[in-house]
């Protein structure tokens, strides 16, 4: 089987060695490079190609948000997941925005990165948990910006929606709503749809940022 090239940028020599160590350890895993800003990050995407580039938000001689939107832009192809020591939530949402596939605090356990780097290279979104926890718990409280008019989301797809904005995998919707996970796959297309997003990640994104704190 093909490994997966993983490209960790951060300033930290520290963090790059410890982040090497874990990835070595999963065999479909091969760190391609290291980097320690963000003009030899963009040389090392061009010459490997990485599936994912692990990349801190914050570098010394640039923000890694924007190095985010410079790969995505010029390697379609390879997957960004942003990692910091810090849950802000405004950085959470600039991130995801930059075309980030995932987001990841560098104290969540090692599992957690793990997660993170085989949901992107399968494509897929995932957003620390504890992330999207923080930014409901302030946003919660802030007035309804849309109509139900306009959000045109049935009551149940709303209960989904809100439940994917905290963090929550289709497994674990189904057993809180007691529905199959087909079920839920069926509405989270439907939200998708709707709302003509891409992914999870940014349908919880539009949750939280028009303050849905919807019922269920």
């Amino acid at each position: 089987m093909k490994r997966a090239g993983i490209l960790i940028v951060d300033d930290h020599e520290v963090v790059r060695y410890g982040l090497s160590l874990l990835l070595q350890q999963h065999d479909h895993l091969e760190v391609v490079g290291e980097a320690e800003n963000l003009a030899e990050a963009m040389a090392m995407v061009e010459k490997h190609r990485p599936a994912v580039v692990i990349m801190d938000v914050r570098l010394k001689d640039s923000s890694g948000i924007q190095g985010c939107v410079e790969i995505t832009r010029r390697y379609p192809e390879t997957s960004v997941i942003m990692l910091t020591s810090y849950g802000d939530e405004d950085v959470v949402l600039e991130s995801i925005r930059a075309g980030a596939k995932g987001f990841v605090l560098k104290d969540a356990g090692n599992l957690e990165l793990i997660k993170a780097v085989d949901a992107a290279i399968r494509g897929k979104s995932m957003v620390d948990p504890a992330v999207t926890g923080k930014l409901l718990d302030r946003l919660r409280k802030l007035p309804l910006d849309i109509s139900d008019e306009k959000v045109k989301l049935t009551k149940q797809e709303k209960k989904v929606l809100t439940l994917i904005a905290e963090g929550m995998t289709n497994k674990e919707i189904a057993e809180k709503l007691f529905l199959s996970e087909k079920t839920i796959r069926n509405y989270v297309s439907n939200i998708l749809s709707k709302l003509n997003l891409s992914n999870r990640a940014e349908a919880a994104v539009y949750a939280i940022k028009n303050g849905l704190h919807l019922k269920h």
